[in-house]
């Protein structure tokens, strides 16, 4: 009888063993799902060159991540109001492209004197939320282009 007992449990892990094979060999034959590649959509303007051609563009989506251009301020005026301005157009494209500050992920801060840096921070903190997002500060050798006492460009995640 042991023989018979022993069988059956041979029989029974065997069984076993080949229905999971089974389940294992005919998920390996379903063709996978195709997954779609993302592809490059420009969503803002198409910034023409001196000498003509596209020079660059303001905001760009690639995926579930969109890419905006540096903002300036290119009026009169110190670091505190060029930062309010130019954190108040950032937020107004990341609304416009289908994201907030609260999903921006990456952030240059392009300054014309790093002097102003404290300054700047006392108008950029907060801004982002409470989890605010990876940042690199630079001052610019030869200052910010159209004359603004910083620029600001970043990346952040598309809504769902």
């Amino acid at each position: 009888m042991k023989r018979n007992t022993r069988r059956s449990s041979f029989k029974k892990i065997g069984a076993t063993f080949a229905a999971m094979l089974g389940i294992a060999s005919t998920q390996a034959s379903t063709p996978a799902k195709k997954t779609k590649k993302p592809s490059k959509k420009v969503l803002g303007t198409i910034v023409e060159g001196e000498q003509g051609g596209p020079l660059f563009s303001s905001a760009v989506a690639y995926g579930n991540l969109l890419f905006l251009a540096g903002k300036g301020a290119h009026f009169d005026g110190d670091i505190t109001a060029h930062t309010k301005h130019v954190l108040d157009e950032l937020e107004k494209e990341l609304v416009k492209n289908g994201s907030s500050m609260e999903k921006v992920l990456k952030v240059n801060v392009y300054l014309h004197d790093l002097a102003d840096y404290k300054k700047m921070n006392e108008v950029y903190r907060g801004r982002f939320g409470d989890k605010p997002p990876v940042r690199t500060t630079v001052a610019t050798y030869g200052g910010v282009p159209g004359d603004s006492l910083v620029e600001i460009d970043c990346i952040a995640a598309l809504e769902d």
